[in-house]
C-alpha cells in the first residue's frame, strides 16, 4: 500500500485508552502517532500497549492543537460523530493522512475541526471506545487503499486473485540533462559565461 498514515488523539485523559489506540496503530502499520493537549498519566499508558508501540513507531506529544506539526502534504482527517461528517464506508482515504480522534466523553475542539480537511464518522448509534474507533478506521483504510481482491458476491464464494502487476517501460527524464554537461566556466567577474 502506498502512502502513509498517522493516528492522533486530542484531549485524551485515560491512559488505557491511549495505550489501546497506540497498540492498534502499531499493529495496522501507522507511520507515526501523536497526542494533542493530552492529560493522561503517560507512565500508565504502557499497561494497555503491550507491543511497546512508542519503541517502534515515532510518537509526538504536542502540548496543544496549535503546536501540531505534520509532514508536508499530510491531510488531517477528524473522526467525529456529527451529522455533517462523511460516513466511513463512503469515504475515500487520502494516501497521506493523519486521523485524529476526540477525547472520551467529548468532541474534537473547534480549533482541531478547523485543521481537518475532512470529518468522517463511523455509522454507529452512539460513540464507541477510542481504541475501537481507531481500529475500525485503520481497517477501513486497508480495505480502501490496500491491494486486496474484491470480496465474493456470496458467502463462501470464490475469491478472485489479484492480477499480477505489469511493469511499464523505463521512464527517461530529460530535465537534468543540461546539468550533466560540462561545468559552467566563471569569468573574471565571478559570473557564468
Amino acid at each position: 500500500m502506498r502512502g502513509y498514515f498517522g493516528i492522533g488523539v486530542e484531549g485524551i485523559s485515560k491512559a488505557m485508552n491511549v495505550g489501546s489506540l497506540l497498540r492498534s496503530a502499531h499493529a495496522f502499520g501507522a507511520s507515526f502517532m501523536f497526542t494533542a493537549a493530552a492529560v493522561y498519566p503517560r507512565a500508565e499508558g504502557g499497561r494497555a500497549d503491550t507491543s511497546d508501540s512508542e519503541g517502534h513507531v515515532p510518537f509526538y506529544a504536542f502540548p496543544d492543537v496549535a503546536s501540531i506539526v505534520l509532514p508536508r502534504g499530510c491531510t488531517i482527517v477528524g473522526v467525529e460523530l456529527v451529522d455533517d461528517a462523511i460516513d466511513l464506508p463512503s469515504f475515500c482515504h487520502p494516501r497521506q493522512a493523519a486521523y485524529v480522534f476526540g477525547p472520551e466523553r467529548g468532541s474534537l475542539s473547534p480549533e482541531m475541526v478547523n485543521k481537518c480537511k475532512f470529518l468522517i464518522r463511523i455509522p454507529t448509534r452512539f460513540s464507541v471506545n477510542v481504541g475501537i474507533a481507531g481500529a475500525i478506521v485503520m481497517y477501513d483504510r486497508i480495505l480502501n487503499l490496500g491491494q486486496h481482491p474484491n470480496r465474493p458476491m456470496r458467502p463462501g464464494g470464490p475469491i478472485d486473485p489479484l492480477p499480477e502487476h505489469v511493469f511499464g517501460g523505463p521512464v527517461i527524464r530529460r530535465k537534468m540533462d543540461e546539468f550533466r554537461k560540462s561545468a559552467p566556466v566563471k569569468n573574471h567577474y565571478g559570473n557564468k559565461d
